[in-house]
């Protein structure tokens, strides 16, 4: 019976020796998991950090389509027109060619400007 005293209070002793111990060790690992894994992440930042580039590209080319279509339009405003492209308008739109020009074919899933 006095053996059995002396190995408990030795085994509870070891055991309050480990709590703190393991509590840390436990925070640590949820931080750790959070800062890699959690919603703002190293994981979730790469994540953004694609995202953010995709969203530049489509910034770029979107604006490269304004610049062309601003571009387009300039020539039809103002004061004095810009005779190529309002020829090239007119005929676009009806759909008709001069028997000098030479037509070129474009596949039909390739866009036309």
């Amino acid at each position: 019976m006095f053996e059995t005293s002396i190995l408990w209070r030795g085994v509870k002793r070891q055991l309050r020796a480990a709590v703190a111990p393991a509590v840390f060790l436990s925070l640590t690992g949820y931080f750790l998991w959070h800062a890699t894994q959690g919603d703002r992440g190293l994981v979730a930042y790469a994540e953004r950090q694609k995202d953010l580039v995709l969203a530049r590209a489509q910034l770029a080319r979107a604006e490269a389509e304004v610049a062309l279509w601003e571009r387009r339009v300039g020539g039809l405003r103002g004061a004095v027109l810009d005779a190529d492209a309002l020829d090239e308008r007119a005929r676009a739109m009806l759909n008709a060619s001069d028997p000098n020009d030479i037509v070129v074919m474009y596949p039909t899933d390739q866009k036309r400007y």
